[in-house]
This record gives structure tokens, C-alpha cells and sequence, in this order.
């Protein structure tokens, strides 16, 4: 289990860090591409014939390696969520250590200690760190507190466990809002992942996210509940329920959707 993510409520995402080789060749990617991108345009500014002093010149070169080294990625990383040509095209995404996806600070922390760590030092530097690092992470994870993880090759999803036969008539009729999304994860990646866990952290994780659960249901299920069964019941309930509302309102946008289309044009205003 020590090649997953673990977010912070100690449940491991299904998720594998990306490999060395992986991240390597994906950002070779990226810079074959800025690379290319910049080529073109100094070949397009050339062919207009502009004659420019070495002043000038020396601040074009200077705003040319600052759009390459800093502006391109942080832009592409912010707009695509950690996703670039590069990463695309291998197969890994940059994520949060939670497994949240990237914001703009992360992208310019990434980028900034990327000029040292890759550019000025040829990649030397990002090499080494990755190669040692257990995760594979660069001095721009490390500080920026990201993570690159495979998106590409994994398995499918297992289908929603059902509702524990002997607490239905519990979960039909028992109030259960809305759990946080942060909660809601924890439960779902901990549900998907306890045969792969030691039996002790099992009980311990089961016991502390019922616990965390129950704050959000009323009544309590019975005496005796296994935890495991009682984190099944809540989510296969919210699931229930919501899917429900959903129907229920496509439905009624739909039977709206009828009313209007029979509505006459140019209906009159009424009289005063």
C-alpha cells in the first residue's frame, strides 16, 4: 500500500504515483512543445523583417524564457487542472496530496522552483530528487505539496455495494443529510479498499468514520451495527435519495418544457 496516495482522514486513494520514466518523458513532452511554439514565432517575428537593437533584443530574449520557463506552464497546469500536452499524452495528471486537483498557486510554485531545478541545472537536479524520493516527487512537489498519479491503465470501478438487507427499513426511513464531500470520499475510498487493509487499522478507520457519520443521521441504526455495514447503509441511502431528486427533476423540467411549447404566441396583456 505504500505506492498509493493517502489523504488526510488515512484512507489510500485508488491511485499509483506516476513513475519516474513516466514524468520524464512527459515533460520532455512539454518542452519539445514550448519549445516548437517559441521557434515558430521568433521564425514568424524574423520573417516580418523588423530590425530591432540589441537593447531591445535582449528584452525579447529575456520575455521569450520567461513565457517558456514560468507564464506557459503555470497558464497550462492552472487552466487544465494539472493536465498538460506532456501529461496528456502519458497518461498522469498533477494533483494535491489530498488528491485534490491543482490551483494556480501550485503551478507557480511547481514553475518557479522548476527554472532551478530544471532549467538552470539541465534537469540534474529534478533527476536526482525524483530518483530518490519514494513517490517520485521533484523539489516543486516537495514545496508546492503536489503529486503526479496515473490516470490512464487502472481498473474499472467497482459497481456501488447495496443497502445491508437487515438495515433497510432503518435506511428507508432514518434522516441522513448530506455528508462533506471530504467525509463522503473518505468513506467510499475506505469501503473500496478493506481487504487490502490490516485488520487492525480496519476496525480502527471503520469505527472512526462511523463515528464521524453519525453526526449526520438521525436516528442512530440498531445496537450492534457493524461499522462497515452502517457506512454501506448511509452512502447506499444518500445514493437512493439523491438519484430520486434527480428523476424527480428531470421530470419536472420536462413536463415544463411540454407546458410551455403548448402556450400561445402573442399572448395579450391583461387588461387594466
Amino acid at each position: 500500500m505504500q505506492d498509493g496516495i493517502v489523504i488526510g482522514e488515512g484512507v489510500l486513494l485508488d491511485t499509483r504515483p506516476a513513475s519516474f520514466a513516466t514524468r520524464f518523458l512527459g515533460a520532455a513532452l512539454d518542452v519539445a512543445v514550448d519549445a516548437a511554439v517559441v521557434l515558430v514565432a521568433l521564425a514568424t517575428f524574423a520573417g516580418t523583417g523588423v530590425d530591432v537593437n540589441a537593447h531591445v533584443g535582449a528584452i525579447l530574449s529575456v520575455g521569450v524564457l520567461v513565457l517558456l520557463m514560468v507564464v506557459a506552464p503555470v497558464t497550462v497546469e492552472s487552466l487544465t487542472r494539472g493536465r498538460s500536452l506532456g501529461k496528456l499524452a502519458t497518461g498522469i495528471r498533477i494533483v494535491r496530496d489530498d488528491g485534490g486537483p491543482v490551483r494556480f498557486r501550485h503551478a507557480l510554485v511547481r514553475a518557479l522552483v522548476g527554472v532551478g531545478e530544471m532549467w538552470l541545472t539541465a534537469g540534474s537536479v529534478a533527476i536526482i530528487t525524483s530518483l530518490v524520493h519514494p513517490q517520485g516527487k521533484r523539489l516543486g512537489d516537495l514545496l508546492a505539496g503536489t503529486y503526479a498519479i496515473r490516470v490512464r491503465g487502472g481498473t474499472r470501478p467497482a459497481p456501488p455495494a447495496p443497502i445491508p438487507f437487515e438495515l433497510l427499513g432503518w435506511a428507508h426511513h432514518a434522516d441522513i443529510r448530506r455528508l462533506p464531500d471530504g467525509l463522503a470520499l473518505s468513506v467510499r475510498q475506505f469501503l473500496g479498499r478493506t481487504s487490502m487493509l490490516h485488520p487492525g487499522s480496519r476496525v480502527r478507520l471503520g469505527t472512526e468514520l462511523s463515528r464521524a457519520v453519525e453526526r449526520y443521521v438521525a436516528p442512530l441504526p440498531p445496537a450492534g451495527t457493524h461499522p462497515e455495514a452502517f457506512l454501506t447503509a448511509v452512502l447506499g441511502a444518500r445514493r437512493e435519495r439523491e438519484y430520486a431528486l434527480a428523476m424527480a427533476a428531470r421530470r419536472r423540467v420536462a413536463d415544463e418544457g411540454v407546458a410551455l411549447h403548448r402556450l400561445p404566441h402573442q399572448v395579450p396583456d391583461p387588461l387594466d
